[in-house]
């Protein structure tokens, strides 16, 4: 690690962002945070942080070690329209690109990139589901979620050029109280409004915050962590058996049934993230010796339940 030298975060007021730029602190690290809103930023994230609205504020003589870039739209919400394609592929990878143009630009290249991307990279496989994937594993062409990771991931490995170590880091959902989908899942678990989607038997792939934070540091720490990463707990339930065991961690039990056809209708294709999961392995993770926090889903949404009272 470069003396003194500073991470740069992409996405630092997002919510794996900021959750990482304060373990950052935490440990007395040097962080830069890349934010169109500085003072909004100023706001979430705190003071003796260094933000930038541009990444040409950043001078040459600047020394970064690592960067960690989890810039992005959000994938989940608003249909995928040809025009929303667009915006998520280019909230992605024209931050990218520009990471790249300041790798080259800067006296001394950053040792390390760390680019978000997503378990959506292995895209739906109907009648395959149960299969596990690992980081070996191929994505899916002519699927957009898959498509989209695939081209993330791409534009990322231009920085091996630079003789920077690349990790790609492709994230199941996150779960965590400050942000992401826990929240909304938490607040109808509780209110009796838990519900099974489609079959109820398509994967559902986790990780706690806990451990999406972990996986960043040991993959900044750990020089041998190289390539794709799933940033994913070892324990994948079917959609079903999440539903039931978010709503067991209040006391609850999930009643609802919703039937896949009319999410298909109103989500399009974007109703694979709900209705079409694979089983995702943290292999590389698990081979590099990293030790989960929260291995178990039922362990992981009762801590989450715990921090709620």
């Amino acid at each position: 690690m470069m003396s003194d030298a500073a991470v740069l975060v992409t996405g630092a007021t997002g919510f794996v962002g900021s959750a990482l730029v304060a373990s950052l602190c935490g440990d007395g690290r040097s962080v830069i945070a890349l934010s169109r809103d500085p003072r909004s930023a100023r706001a979430t994230l705190g003071d003796g942080i260094r933000i930038v609205a541009r990444l040409d504020e950043i001078s040459p003589d600047t020394a970064i070690d690592t960067i960690v870039h989890l810039a992005g739209a959000r994938v989940l919400g608003m249909p995928w329209t040809a025009s929303r394609r667009r915006v998520l592929l280019a909230s992605r990878v024209d931050v990218t690109h520009r990471l790249i143009e300041l790798m080259q630009r800067l006296r001394q290249t950053p040792r390390t990139l760390i680019a978000a991307s997503a378990v959506g990279f292995y895209g739906a496989a109907p009648g395959k589901a149960s299969e596990p994937c690992t980081e070996s594993s191929l994505p899916t062409a002519g699927q957009f979620q898959s498509d989209l990771c695939a081209t993330i991931e791409t534009e990322a490995c231009r920085a091996e050029g630079l003789a920077a170590r690349v990790v790609r880091m492709r994230f199941a959902v996150v779960l965590g109280r400050g942000g992401g989908a826990y929240p909304m899942q938490a607040l109808a678990a509780r209110c009796g409004l838990g519900a099974v989607l489609g079959t109820g038997t398509q994967p559902a792939p986790w990780v706690h915050l806990d451990d999406a934070i972990g996986l960043l540091r040991f993959a900044m720490a750990r020089t041998d962590v190289v390539g794709a990463v799933n940033a994913v707990a070892p324990d994948t339930p079917s959609q079903g058996d999440f539903a039931r065991a978010m709503a067991l961690s209040f006391g609850r039990r999930a009643r609802l049934h919703v039937p896949a056809a009319p999410l298909r209708f109103a989500l399009g294709e974007m109703g694979d993230l709900l209705l079409e999961g694979r089983v995702v392995l943290p292999a590389v993770a698990l081979q590099a010796g990293y030790v989960f926090l929260h291995p178990s889903l039922g362990g992981a949404l009762n801590d989450l339940a715990r921090r709620g009272n």
